[in-house]
């Protein structure tokens, strides 16, 4: 079954200072999986997907992709390979518009510079490409809308388009219903069960309803460690995951 494990952790740690942030994690996440890490504030998440997406140096411990260790590699040599993450905060371009948001990620492809200054003749090329994308997430109405003046949950679907632009063959998502209220909950979440049929994603998730329903593997984290793994009703009916994580107001 290992050829089915696209990422995997062995004894991941993260120290700062002598406070243990991450300690002797080993994760295992399954191709075409969507996999969640949750647990209470200061459990070691975020710190775990900094490690993940190199934008943290473990202290000790080994991290592999498609079973290739990049334990040392950098964070833009990662995205290369496919693993591509969606920050919590929204990250895109305010006064662009939502096709001009995803045709600067597309030109990712060509290796060369972003062509803020190119013409539009040769920005157009990207346009068809670019508007698949916005209709892939439910965009299409918003492509000539700047990103500043679109819904909160709009620019997180955006901001997911210009993930995907990269090509992504593995997604990591961190808290991507953060700030959003039912509607927009509704409408991410279904867009993220569209995108996982052709990808694997990993999301770190407050929002325990969206976890139960997305998700087919869960791993629970507190105090830096894995306490619990498995789906929903399993970890969910762990008296340790319900004293640690479920009694804590999370």
């Amino acid at each position: 079954m290992a050829g089915d494990i696209i990422l995997r952790t062995q004894k991941l740690t993260r120290e700062f200072k002598g406070f243990v942030a991450v300690e002797d994690v080993d994760l295992s996440i399954r191709r075409g999986t969507i996999h969640a890490l949750i647990g209470p504030n200061g459990a070691g998440k975020t710190t775990c997907f900094n490690l993940l997406t190199k934008f943290l140096a473990p202290t000790r411990g080994q991290i592999f992709y498609k079973d290739r260790d990049i334990t040392a590699a950098q964070p833009a040599a990662v995205a290369r390979m496919g693993l591509v993450r969606s920050f919590q905060i929204s990250a895109v371009f305010p006064h662009l518009t939502a096709l001009e948001n995803v045709r600067v990620a597309l030109q990712r492809e060509r290796g060369e510079s972003f062509d803020f200054w190119r013409s539009r003749r040769v920005l157009a090329q990207w346009n068809d490409r670019a508007a698949a994308l916005l209709d892939e997430v439910g965009l299409t109405e918003f492509a000539q809308t700047p990103a500043v003046n679109m819904p909160y949950g709009r620019k997180r679907a955006l901001e997911i388009a210009t993930t995907l632009a990269l090509e992504p063959e593995m997604m990591l998502l961190d808290e991507p219903m953060a700030g959003m209220g039912h509607e927009d909950i509704d409408r991410v979440a279904a867009l993220i069960k569209k995108i996982a049929a052709q990808r694997t994603i990993l999301m770190v998730e407050h929002n325990l309803s969206v976890v139960a329903n997305l998700s087919d593997r869960i791993t629970v984290l507190t105090r830096g460690r894995i306490l619990a793994e498995g789906d929903y009703a399993t970890v969910s009916s762990d008296p340790r995951v319900q004293q640690a994580y479920m009694g804590s107001g999370h």
